[in-house]
């Protein structure tokens, strides 16, 4: 199950390891350039396996320098090692053995970020997936389990803070200016969650108390000066561990919890055991410095990560096949949390949205792999939004097709089955499944076939009966390696709405499983016929976006307005609103690329400004339903032949003639959403910022002109204000003065603040047109971006290709020419980050030719590179394989 570099790696040849590893003991002597590290390792020999097999253990970029077996040196002539791999011969038997490896290491010229790195004076370890293997050799895989004994020795000037997993045993002067911390933790897990951060550093202490009456001392490290930054991101912490307890029945299991906040991280955090390592920007959060969404991504991220300690750490992965059901189930988990902390109707858009335009892509693209895939080139490329987004879908479905209470009961069953267990989604399906009865193998199609289904749909209504008969179709498209897909057990809530906008009740639905307001399409082809129907019904199909499906339902745009003005579901409300507008826009699309004058409906018009006006919603809800689809949702609608240019058009045209017929009612809005007192960053008063936002951005485009918003960007009182008003001018009008004094002074007062500059570098990456790529290389050679930092290059060249369409996709292909020279450039050192960054182009074939084919030379430039790593390497050749 090793993966070597290039090596494809199979499910199907998974099997145990020859040796059970027993325990971990390891000691660090600390050095930014030269660091050893001590590896105290006993194993057994698996029961059965034959005594002439050797012991291989993992490397990557390793240089041995002492093997002790039982304290005596090991002969040459009895181990083989390569810098990848360590292989023991001659070991015992039968009974127990003492392993002790030596290894030294750079922290300091590690650029990967993988293993132990060290970065502005902190020592900090990234293992998940493989990145363990660079710190020392060892069976660097998910499914060796076993408990930590960590010494850290360092400087005790520059390291007065030597953090690791566990409980804390100990720390003391070890000798002439150095100091030594010991940290043990009592619960087997595996080297993916090692953690160990070393340097100066400030904290914020505070305590929290378990169900079980067990007082938890709760420690957030920050840079010095940072602290009062890091107070919502401890709030965030308490309200998760007190709403795991409630909800699941989760305590947490150590005296200790620790985060650690770094600003050079290739992830968004890391759930290490205990010892949380996280990208400060999901940690450090005050009113001037961070938006509502900054906020509300620390509040999940946190929840995420500690949600994790049962949830991945207790019970963890049998390999890395499985790592939809740490990560899928995890992120259910924190979306359940932001739910009930926030609107369960607003976040439940936000998550479908975020599928849609990021998931979506990627099962319909030469990237689509199933939620849980049967091979891989390289893991680090397998955490993707199938695994974490639609992961989570499978999991709401189970809680769908269940219940509420049944959902729990297999839960329940999981937790006590498997706790201390690297465990399958078999494992896991099958406590549902013995907790409820009920056969789950045809659900389970959702972890096994990659793509989106289409479910097309049909109604009639029969008056002379009173019957409304649903006819519906499902397809799951081709995908790479899976051409043909079996028909998919999906759930589908529903509900019919009458012509005076109540809820009908069928007296009785034939034609398949139904259960209270869910439909169960199992085949191929199905009709379900509903009796008791005593006028035409408007049904409303999908609600909550019960499965992650393509839904084609031909329904008129009255229809589709009848269910946003009466459906109790506020998410189908929304949906319509979507259809209506992105039927518009798709047409709106058309008819730039034809050269005919766009229009827009007016059905579409009064119904967003219906939804604007009405005080009985919440304003997020409001702010959600007046946010047209995006230029990405439009290309993903077209499907083919895509003209980003036309698109933008198409967009800014029709959200212009929605401004000019709703100025009136905009203007109310930003009068009736104004807020009085300090900033707050609780949901409600969140949610009326969004609202007043997305009012003054409609009115941009009604008024033509840049002095309003030059007026909010001077009396904002908080990032949110800020950055909106900033983008908003510098997107609406990029060469106008008021704009490029709104940038200088932005940049002026935030310019010692790396992830305000963060926002300031995205903001301009992401105004549209031709300009986009001259502005991204001036940018480049600014004094404050730095080529090293991952934050600052997504910040930068993310945002650029993945949120710029029309500047990234320039006619010319300048702009993918100049991408894949940052690949490149990138990849050497951060293979991981140029391989998220080469993402942005998975979508290519769907490009009208002329771009598809500059897409595709910029590829192949790509492709034909010498020394590629694993990770762009495997990212390239599946975008380029038909």
């Amino acid at each position: 199950m090793r993966t070597d570099t290039g090596q494809i790696v199979h499910l199907a040849d998974y099997r145990p390891t020859d040796f059970v590893l027993e325990r971990v003991d390891l000691t660090f002597e600390l050095d930014p350039t030269n660091t050893k590290v001590e590896s105290r390792l006993i194993f057994h020999r698996r029961e059965g396996v034959d005594a002439s097999v050797p012991l291989v253990l993992d490397g990557d970029e390793l240089t041995l320098s002492g093997l002790l077996l039982d304290q005596r040196e090991v002969p040459a002539s009895q181990y083989d090692e390569t810098g990848e791999s360590l292989t023991v011969r001659d070991l015992p038997a039968e009974t127990p053995f003492e392993l002790t490896i030596t290894t030294f290491i750079n922290p300091e010229a590690n650029t990967q970020l993988m293993g132990l790195y060290r970065t502005n004076g902190i020592y900090c370890t990234q293992c998940e997936a493989e990145g363990f293997r660079r710190i020392s050799y060892f069976p660097d895989r998910p499914d060796v389990l076993a408990p930590y004994t960590i010494t850290i020795i360092g400087d005790k000037a520059a390291n007065p803070v030597m953090l690791s997993n566990g409980n804390f045993l100990g720390g003391a002067g070890y000798d002439e200016g150095r100091a030594f911390a010991a940290w043990f933790d009592p619960h087997p897990k595996p080297s993916y969650l090692f953690a160990l951060v070393a340097g100066d550093l400030g904290v914020v202490e505070d305590t929290f108390e378990t169900m079980s009456g067990n007082e938890v001392t709760l420690k957030i490290y920050v840079e010095h000066g940072k602290e009062a930054r890091a107070a919502y991101a401890m709030d965030a912490l308490k309200r998760s561990m007190k709403w795991d307890e409630e909800r699941f029945g989760r305590e947490y299991d150590l005296n200790i919890f620790q985060i650690v906040a770094v600003s050079d991280f290739n992830m968004g955090a890391m759930e290490n055991k205990g010892l949380n390592v996280f990208n400060d920007k999901y940690v450090l959060a005050d009113p001037e410095t961070a938006t509502d969404q900054d906020y509300a991504n620390i509040e999940a991220i946190i929840a995420h990560e500690y949600f994790h300690n049962w949830t991945g750490n207790r019970i963890t992965c049998r390999d890395w096949f499985q790592l939809c059901l740490k990560e899928g189930l995890t992120v259910y988990r924190d979306h359940e949390f932001s739910a009930d902390m926030r609107s369960r109707a607003v976040k439940r858009i936000a998550e479908v949205r975020h599928l849609k335009s990021e998931q979506f892509p990627d099962d319909a693209g030469p990237l689509a792999h199933p939620v849980r895939p049967t091979k891989y080139r390289e893991i680090n490329n397998f955490y993707t939004t199938t695994v974490y987004e639609k992961g989570s879908e499978v999991t709401r479905m189970i809680a769908t097709l269940l219940g509420a209470d049944h959902f729990k009961s297999g839960m329940d069953l999981y937790f006590e089955r498997h706790d201390g267990q690297a465990v399958t989604v078999e494992d896991f399906v099958k406590c549902f499944e013995d907790a409820t009865g009920r056969d789950l193998t045809q659900f389970s199609l959702w972890y096994h076939q990659a793509g989106t289904p289409l479910v097309t749909a049909s109604g009639s209504y029969d008056q002379t009966n009173a019957t409304f008969t649903l006819s519906l179709e499902q397809m799951i498209p081709a995908t790479p390696a899976q051409p043909n897909k079996e028909p998919m057990h999906i759930p589908l809530s529903f509900a019919l709405i009458s012509d005076t906008g109540s809820i009908a009740a069928p007296a009785e639905v034939k034609g398949g499983e139904v259960t209270g307001d869910v439909l169960h399409l199992t085949t191929r082809n199905q009709i379900f016929t509903f009796s008791g129907i005593s006028s035409r019904p408007v049904l409303s199909l999908n609600r909550s976006f019960s499965a992650p499906i393509n839904l084609h339902f031909d329904q008129a745009p009255a229809d589709l307005a009848h269910i946003a003005r009466h459906d109790t579901d506020l998410f189908a409300r929304w949906q319509a609103l979507t259809d209506l507008a992105i039927g518009n826009l798709t047409q709106a699309a058309r008819d730039v690329r034809e050269g005919k004058a766009v229009t827009c409906d007016p059905v579409l018009t009064s119904a967003l400004l219906e939804a604007a006006g009405d005080e009985t919603l919440e304003p997020a809800f409001r702010a959600q339903a007046l946010t047209l689809p995006s230029e990405a949702d439009i290309a993903r609608e077209l499907g083919s032949n895509n003209d980003p240019d036309a698109i933008h058009a198409a967009r800014q045209a029709v959200l212009t003639a929605i401004a000019k017929a709703g100025e009136e009612t905009f203007l109310h809005l930003i009068g009736e959403m104004a807020i009085s007192g300090p900033y707050l960053p609780d949901a409600a008063s969140a949610g009326k910022r969004s609202l007043r936002n997305i009012a003054l951005s409609y009115l941009t485009y009604a008024e033509e002109t840049p002095a309003r918003l030059a007026a909010a960007f001077a009396d904002a009182d908080n990032m949110t204000d800020m950055a909106q008003a900033l983008t908003l001018l510098a997107h609406r009008f990029p060469d106008k003065a008021e704009t490029s004094d709104a940038l200088a002074t932005f940049q002026a007062r935030f310019d010692n603040n790396a992830l305000v500059i963060d926002k300031w570098f995205s903001i301009q990456a992401m105004i549209p047109g031709a300009g986009a790529l001259a502005r991204i290389k001036a940018l480049m050679d600014h004094p404050r971006f730095v080529a090293n930092n991952p934050n600052r290059v997504r910040s930068l060249i993310g945002a650029f290709a993945f949120s710029n369409p029309t500047g990234f996709n320039r006619p010319d292909g300048e702009a993918y020419r100049f991408l894949a020279e940052q690949i490149l450039a990138i990849d050497p050192k951060n293979p991981q980050l140029a391989a998220r960054i080469l993402t942005s182009m998975r979508s290519w074939r769907s490009l009208e030719p002329q771009r598809a084919d500059h897409a595709h030379a910029a590829l192949m430039t790509i492709e034909r590179a010498p020394g590629l790593s694993a990770d762009v390497r495997d990212i390239v050749e599946r975008m380029l394989k038909s």
